[in-house]
């Protein structure tokens, strides 16, 4: 059973070691993915800020729980102030399948119309497809070009969902 929660100071290294298992298996090492960004060190404190959220998907429970998916929402950098950015959101091998895309998705979603945001834009690569199968269930749609400035050259797909009157 998958619970969620938001991230802790604590699941710093543990959210690293999602990220470095699961994005090498798609290809998405070396310049211009999220693997090489700065905050990915203390993911706690760069989702503390207004407008942005970080959740842990865990197994197990107390002293024997462990982090198997992670994901995020924060202001979309270069954009308007009413975009979001889905950001980070992946699920180790074990934990896939279980619905946690689902609980990741629905927590972004939510939190992200109630700090305000009007669309949220997410970057992923063709060979996510099973991830992109998700969005486009929950509406994000293609784009033919990036929007703001992620810094994510690496990234080959674009997408975006509007959040307004879905409350």
């Amino acid at each position: 059973m998958l619970q969620l929660r938001p991230i802790q100071a604590s699941d710093n290294s543990a959210v690293v070691a999602v990220l470095k298992t699961v994005m090498p298996e798609f290809n998405c090492v070396g310049e211009g993915y999220s693997i090489n960004d700065p905050e990915i060190s203390d993911m706690a404190t760069a989702y503390s800020g207004p407008g942005a959220a970080f959740f842990v998907l865990e197994t197990g429970a107390g002293a024997g729980a462990k982090i198997v998916g992670v994901g995020g929402y924060a202001p979309l950098s270069g954009a308007a102030g009413q975009t979001c950015e889905l950001r980070k959101m992946y699920i180790l091998k074990e934990g896939r399948g279980q619905g946690g895309g689902r609980l990741l998705m629905d927590a972004c979603i939510t939190g992200a119309i109630a700090a305000g945001y009007t669309e949220m834009y997410l970057e992923t690569v063709k060979e996510m497809t099973t991830a992109a199968a998700v969005y486009q269930k929950y509406g994000f749609r293609y784009l033919e070009a990036p929007l703001g400035n992620t810094g994510h050259c690496g990234c080959d797909r674009y997408m975006v969902k509007k959040l307004v009157g879905i409350r």
